[in-house]
């Protein structure tokens, strides 16, 4: 029997009872829609902590002032003085695995242009800053190592700043003020948009460090350390070595807590990656079993089949039907059945993904390969549980099956 033939009984035996048909396809229609709509939100997310992650730096280690225990009470970020500019010129100096770093010391401040003002952060760095978090201008430049030696007052701005201090207009060369000091802006940021823990990106203020120490804050110290290493894999043993060495130029007893603490963003955002794909896993799990449930509705209803054309069966054995003809009469049915349902799913899924990105703004992926496994899927679930009723069609005697009433 010719497999178009076989496709097209299967189709008009489907088609006597519309209903039942289209009842068990829901069942596999819901689970592949699920699956799909579950794998596309993953994947997003996935792909959005990436990004994140390659905007985090260049192979980024971060060490803070803070993390001291004083009185049985831990001082916290930024609670300890004791971070310097010698410090950061040590470890560039005595580590090859950390190939750049700067400087940073930043807080908040009113910035202001003319009638339109902005509570903003101001972040005090050098100017390999935008090489070592991997940010680019759209406008002018960072400012030069000369002007950081003079504690120029030049700022680079963030598109959230650009936007409220000069709405539709050029911001370049312009004269902004920061706290009670004009600046001049010498560029502007392209944008980052939020990050991963919903942070805004782009709302704040770059000026030379030496700026923030002496004429906005008035202080000798550092709030940070944003470092550089050589490679992903120099990060952690980076961090052994700064901890030893800082630990010495601090004058920190054995057993003492740190007064600076050093972060890898990437491994939040690693560990925030894992809780994605954990998260995605148990959902398509439930989506899996939505599949089952179809599947063993697929079954059913071909075992009522089956009872319900005994006599039918025994008519074709009698004019000489093969036992494997009958029994891929009724795998194809099976498999035409769950195919339809899986085909219809894909829709559901991309349909139910692209409404959940919409609605709660999060991206969504959806690949070709998922939705080849996912017919692929549909496919084999109809062969599995479409097999035994098969086979139990094809193993029916004749002459009982003509007896049948």
């Amino acid at each position: 029997m010719e497999l178009s033939s076989t496709l097209r009984m299967a189709l008009r035996t489907l088609a006597r009872n519309k209903l039942r048909t289209a009842l068990t396809m829901l069942g596999i229609t819901i689970g592949i829609g699920a699956s799909i709509c579950t794998v596309a939100v993953g994947e997003g997310g996935a792909a959005q902590i990436r990004e994140q992650m390659l905007l985090l730096g260049d192979n980024f280690v971060w060490i803070e002032a803070g993390g001291r225990s004083i009185s049985g009470a831990r001082t916290g970020t930024g609670a300890t003085q004791t971070l310097r500019l010698s410090d950061m010129q040590a470890i560039v100096r005595e580590f090859p695995l950390i190939k750049t770093c700067t400087p940073q010391v930043d807080g908040r401040t009113q910035v202001v242009y003319q009638n339109q003002n902005w509570n903003t952060v101001f972040r005090g760095v050098s100017s390999d800053f935008l090489s070592i978090r991997r940010w680019s201008v759209t406008e002018g430049g960072i400012f030069s190592p000369d002007e950081v030696d003079a504690s120029a007052n030049v700022a680079v701005l963030g598109q959230t700043v650009l936007g409220y201090l000069f709405p539709g207009e050029q911001a370049l060369g312009k004269t902004i003020r920061i706290g009670n000091l004009p600046f001049r802006v010498v560029g502007v940021l392209n944008g980052k948009g939020v990050s991963a823990t919903g942070q805004d990106q782009d709302d704040f203020v770059l000026i030379p460090y030496t700026t923030a120490q002496k004429k906005v804050k008035g202080i000798d110290w550092l709030n940070d350390i944003l470092c550089s290493a050589v490679s992903a894999d120099a990060i952690r043993p980076a961090r052994d070595s700064i901890t030893l060495l800082l630990r010495e130029r601090h004058h920190i007893p054995p057993g003492a807590m740190d007064d600076f603490n050093i972060r890898s963003p990437e491994e939040m955002l690693r560990q925030q990656e894992q809780t994605s794909n954990t998260l995605t896993l148990m959902l398509t799990s439930v989506a899996l079993v939505s599949l089952l449930v179809g599947g063993i509705g697929v079954m059913n209803i071909m075992l009522v089949s089956v009872a319900e054309r005994t006599r039918e069966i025994g008519v074709h054995l009698a004019v000489g039907a093969t036992e494997s003809e009958i029994q891929l009469r009724f795998l194809s049915e099976a498999v035409v059945l769950t195919l339809m349902g899986g085909v219809l799913g894909v829709a559901v899924g991309i349909f139910s993904a692209d409404l959940l990105g919409r609605l709660f703004a999060w991206p969504v992926t959806i690949s070709l390969f998922t939705v080849f496994i996912a017919v692929v899927i549909a496919t084999l679930t109809g062969l599995f549980f479409g097999y035994y009723p098969a086979r139990r069609a094809a193993a029916l005697d004749p002459i009982e099956a003509l007896r049948h009433e």
